[in-house]
């Protein structure tokens, strides 16, 4: 079976999950993710490791809603999306508009799952109020049914009975861990997302995550970070301190869209930091802290 995926979403570390699970211990008794977006880190995981339980957890409540919504009834949601699905016909752009005011009022997951699966570049979009405005991709439908169908089924095969879903600070997450559980943080970047950006539904203030990563250090909890990193010779945000002794990884994450857009032939780095009881494994590109 392929890892499945519920959705092209900006940000997911789908297309590096492989790359990162060789930084994983070979025994953890959980995986937590304090910002698991569509949790692709988590269900490439599972695929591998029969034995872990999963935390999963999102500020974005209709997303973390969602995935918790497929665990427990995956025939609904994919039943859902394909009534929502057929019922564009030729007023697609339209039909996208007015569900995206409907979700705004009642907050329904699948209905964000239909706007996951269309808006453009799966790049969630919020305006001041807290309302989703993100707009259609023109080119296309988005996920046909049949599609969606199979993922849904294949995330729910892989998280079943091993997952927790919450939404909540990321802090209270983190508090939760305890010494043999592995955490990967994957927070919005300070690159493009201050405290709070339209690209991402919060951000997080990085003095205050600094601390939170010291907390762990002290109670020797194993963790991962994506954050930041390189295109080209431009850098996004800056470097975690020296004095949280972590291991700097950087893994090649693809070739940049935006740059390709302008003519640019340009990578972007990942930024990778371990807690210092991980080690990376050979083929990663070790930089130091």
């Amino acid at each position: 079976m392929k890892i499945p995926h519920l959705v092209q979403y900006q940000g997911s570390k789908r297309n590096i999950a492989s790359e990162i699970i060789k930084c994983f211990p070979e025994k953890f008794s959980r995986l937590i993710e304090p910002f698991a977006g569509t949790a692709a880190i988590s269900i490439a995981t599972a695929k591998i490791n029969s034995e872990s339980t999963f935390i999963l957890n999102d500020l974005n409540k209709p997303l973390a809603k969602l995935l918790k919504l497929i665990i427990s009834n995956p025939e609904y949601v994919f039943n859902e999306y394909e009534k929502i699905w057929n019922e564009q016909h030729n007023e697609s752009l339209e039909h996208y508009y007015q569900i995206r005011e409907k979700f705004n009022r009642e907050k329904d997951p699948v209905l964000f799952l239909y706007l996951l699966a269309r808006c453009v570049k799966g790049a969630v979009r919020y305006n001041s109020n807290g309302c989703f405005n993100q707009s259609p991709d023109k080119r296309r439908k988005g996920t046909r049914p049949e599609t969606m169908k199979k993922n849904i089924l294949g995330i729910y095969s892989l998280l079943k009975d091993r997952t927790q879903f919450y939404s909540m600070d990321y802090k209270n997450i983190l508090s939760m861990a305890k010494k043999g559980d592995l955490i990967y943080l994957d927070p919005p970047y300070q690159g493009v997302c201050g405290e709070r950006d339209s690209r991402y539904f919060a951000g997080i203030e990085h003095n205050e995550f600094i601390e939170e990563i010291k907390k762990l250090n002290e109670k020797e909890i194993d963790f991962i970070i994506s954050y930041d990193g390189t295109c080209g010779n431009k850098s996004y945000g800056k470097k975690l301190p020296e004095d949280l002794d972590l291991i700097h990884t950087g893994l090649k994450a693809g070739r940049s869209t935006q740059a390709t857009l302008l003519g640019k032939n340009e990578f972007t780095i990942e930024s990778i930091y371990l807690s210092k009881l991980l080690s990376p494994h050979n083929n990663l590109i070790l930089q130091t802290a």
